[in-house]
């Protein structure tokens, strides 16, 4: 809303250069064409990029400029000059009284802004650029204006054995779903640490939301509240990586010359019913050095351009998939925004892992030979 010091004083030298061409043609004209009164123009030129202190100097200079032209003239005092130099003042100063209005509404937006980014930081925290051995890039895009986070969800936290990582998505999108992915969020932080397995988190994650879910229902958006979630486990010494879904999209996995998505076996999404620990499907695939992992949500997979057309997600990433996790998500960015034409229906959240190549791990991966690669299978590959 305000321009850079640099450019509200470059740009002053417009309505500057208007006062003095208006000033020098009138002198020129016959004299019964009088230009005096365009003089408005400059303050009204100054309002757009200045504040009310370069404003109300522009609004001098013009009043300045329309006294010097009655006095060239001779005709300083009479009626008619008089009531154009006034009449150019008290539009000055309206134009002055405008700034000053908008500049404290500025104060006070950005002052929201502020607390609100605040708040949004609180309930999603950044996360680390580094976690162990994967490095790690994530990206935002909220659906509703001035937001930065909606009802897409992420998490990632080190346990002693390795990372995990959570995506989801609860019903609903924009500020009003914040609360129910708050509960979320708080709840993955908590029991991530305290669970062994992936399934036994799940059943954590599905209590937290059945006894805190209901209570955030909107009079406004009342009905089912529910919540799409996929958990990822990554060891720090194994390429053997765990996946489990409540509902949620699988995830895609890049190497050099491949995208590939990884095969799922979804359980119902949290806060559809109370399962039990056997009730989850835990899959396997190997994660290995130099390949990167990207989960995300359907806010990105169902983006449609004006032809209603989807985002051909998969296309796009692996046409980057040599791309640092950073990179790969700007590119990404660019890529959706341009489909939908710069605005999103929903929100959509990304997560870019990728695994450092290590050459002692490469050694020790072969020497155990093909025992991993039994057991990553294709899509039956699943152990309860």
């Amino acid at each position: 809303m305000r321009q850079p010091w640099q450019s509200s004083h470059a740009l002053l030298v417009i309505p500057v250069a208007l006062i003095v061409v208006i000033t020098v043609v009138d002198q020129l004209v016959p004299a019964d064409i009088h230009l005096g009164p365009l003089l408005v123009v400059a303050p009204a030129i100054t309002v757009s990029f200045a504040g009310p202190w370069l404003t109300g100097l522009v609004g001098l200079l013009a009043v300045g400029a329309q006294a010097y032209i009655g006095w060239h003239f001779g005709v300083l005092f009479s009626r008619n000059v008089v009531v154009q130099v006034l009449a150019l003042a008290v539009l000055s100063a309206l134009a002055v009284f405008y700034c000053v209005v908008r500049e404290r509404r500025r104060r006070q937006l950005e002052q929201v802004r502020a607390v609100a980014e605040a708040a949004q930081h609180v309930l999603l925290w950044p996360l680390p650029e580094r976690i162990g051995p994967l490095t790690i890039a994530c990206l935002y895009l909220a659906a509703e204006d001035e937001a930065q986070i909606g009802g897409d969800l992420y998490a990632a936290t080190a346990t002693g054995s390795g990372v995990r990582v959570m995506i989801g998505d609860v019903r609903g999108k924009g500020l009003a779903a914040i609360g129910e992915a708050a509960l979320i969020i708080g709840a993955f932080r908590e029991a991530a640490h305290r669970h062994p397995t992936l399934p036994e988190l799940a059943v954590s994650l599905e209590e937290s939301v059945a006894r805190n879910l209901p209570h955030l229902e909107s009079p406004d958006d009342p009905g089912e509240r529910f919540a799409t979630v996929l958990l990822v486990e990554i060891p720090d010494d194994d390429n053997i990586t765990r996946i489990l879904s409540c509902g949620h999209p699988p995830p895609l996995l890049l190497r050099p010359s491949s995208a590939v998505t990884i095969p799922v076996h979804p359980a119902a999404p949290l806060g559809i019913q109370g399962p039990q620990p056997a009730d989850y499907t835990l899959d396997v695939f190997s994660f290995e050095p130099g390949d990167t992992l990207l989960l995300y949500t359907d806010g990105v997979i169902e983006a449609r351009d004006a032809g209603g057309q989807f985002f051909p997600f998969a296309d796009c990433a692996a046409q980057w998939a040599g791309s640092s996790p950073e990179e790969l998500l700007h590119h990404i960015r660019r890529d959706l925004l341009a489909h939908v034409g710069g605005r999103l229906n929903d929100d959509a959240a990304l997560i870019a892992l990728s695994r450092a190549p290590d050459p002692h791990q490469r050694e020790h991966r072969h020497r155990r030979g093909l025992h991993a690669g039994r057991l990553v299978h294709g899509p039956g590959a699943t152990s309860r």
